[in-house]
């Protein structure tokens, strides 16, 4: 078998789809994006198209090698997502042309089923309380929410204590058997963080994360120790390499990005190495169908899965949602807070190539919104 073209297609909201095909009609989709650089991104792929056309789609783990180590300059978040998408798409291939999905060939389900939670949006204490319980109503078990608007390099008692009566007001209505993850993204300080995190404590968040930007994740065991909750980080960690900088410091929950983190060979090693340190596994996925399949495969094969991200019904999905690009919307049926093993060949989904290429003829440009502090200056988004 050898690849015989590399297709790529931007489709609303802001996600990057790749079409691997062979001469022997069998077909590989791939998710490789940075959500805001999608159109860079998709270059790359294009670039790295000069090695892949005429190979073989089955030596995985030789074009992995290639693709991030065989020119001279190396690494980076539009390098590792351009590989990731690809990778996604050569295992799509393999596991089509052995007939089985892509979980049998790293070495088998070790689960049934992957626990998924679910996110909510709200600015006040009642309207997150309020989405909480909606999601629980749905079947979810779990949620997570933006902690915080953008914050001050020290911010005053009122936004301290509007984080916590948030999360506060979520667990007074949905009680103690359901979980409230917390997520940062980055916008505070190390003294920041070191106040608003005991004061959560009273409300057992199952997770906070990215309390740091990751430019200061040899710091993050500093916040480790200075809180009981547990830690998660990695949505912006690119390798295994990248990992090894926070995995002894104390984290709890390692959060890849399989469209981001050079894919599921690369992702499958970190889950391998976060398990060394009794570090969980929740792979980070805001995205789309692809990139999810790609997750789940690594997730049913690896021991140390905590929880899988997933995007239906985000805020970031105006216009297009998780299910629009796919024939088949069963796949992703949650029951219970939890998805059923995938048995389909490869990913384990049939993308709608029509709804795609339409959706292509459109594209898109999305960008993060940038924030600013009172005084005018950058904040963190």
């Amino acid at each position: 078998m050898k690849i015989t073209s590399l297709r790529t297609y931007l489709v609303a909201p802001r996600w990057c789809f790749l079409r691997i095909d062979t001469d022997e009609g069998i077909t590989g989709w791939g998710e490789p994006v940075i959500e805001g650089r999608a159109h860079t991104v998709a270059a790359a792929v294009h670039e790295l198209e000069d090695h892949l056309v005429g190979q073989d789609p089955m030596r995985i783990e030789d074009h992995w090698q290639v693709l991030t180590k065989g020119a001279f300059y190396r690494g980076g978040p539009i390098l590792s997502s351009a590989v990731a998408g690809i990778d996604q798409a050569l295992w799509d291939i393999k596991g089509k042309a052995l007939g089985v999905p892509v979980w049998q060939l790293l070495g088998g389900n070790v689960r049934d089923r992957a626990r998924v939670y679910s996110w909510i949006g709200g600015d006040q204490p009642a309207d997150v309380a309020e989405a909480a319980l909606a999601r629980k109503a749905e079947g979810f078990t779990a949620i997570k929410m933006n902690a915080s608007p953008q914050m001050e390099l020290i911010d005053t008692p009122a936004a301290v204590n509007g984080i916590v009566e948030r999360v506060a007001s979520i667990r007074e209505a949905v009680g103690d058997e359901f979980d409230i993850a917390i997520d940062f993204h980055g916008r505070l300080t190390i003294p920041m963080a070191r106040r608003v995190l005991p004061l959560l404590e009273a409300y057992l968040p199952f997770f906070v994360e990215e309390p740091l930007v990751p430019e200061l994740s040899e710091h993050i065991g500093d916040i480790v120790r200075s809180t009981t909750i547990p830690i998660a980080t990695g949505e912006r960690l690119y390798s295994r390499w990248d990992f090894k900088r926070v995995l002894g410091q104390g984290i709890a929950v390692a959060q890849p990005d399989l469209s981001h983190a050079g894919g599921i060979s690369e992702v499958r090693r970190i889950a391998a190495m976060a398990e060394a340190y009794d570090v969980a596994l929740a792979p980070h996925c805001p995205l789309g169908p692809i990139a999810l399949a790609s997750s789940l495969q690594v997730g049913f094969a690896s021991p140390n899965l905590l929880i899988q991200e997933q995007s239906l019904g985000i805020h970031y999905n105006a216009g297009s949602d998780l299910l629009d690009y796919l024939t088949d919307r069963s796949v992703f049926r949650y029951k219970d807070g939890h998805v059923a093993l995938m048995t389909e060949p490869g990913l384990g989904i049939h993308v709608d190539e029509k709804a795609v290429e339409h959706a292509a003829e459109l594209g898109h440009r999305w960008r993060n919104p940038l924030w600013r502090r009172s005084d005018g200056s950058l904040a963190e988004w």
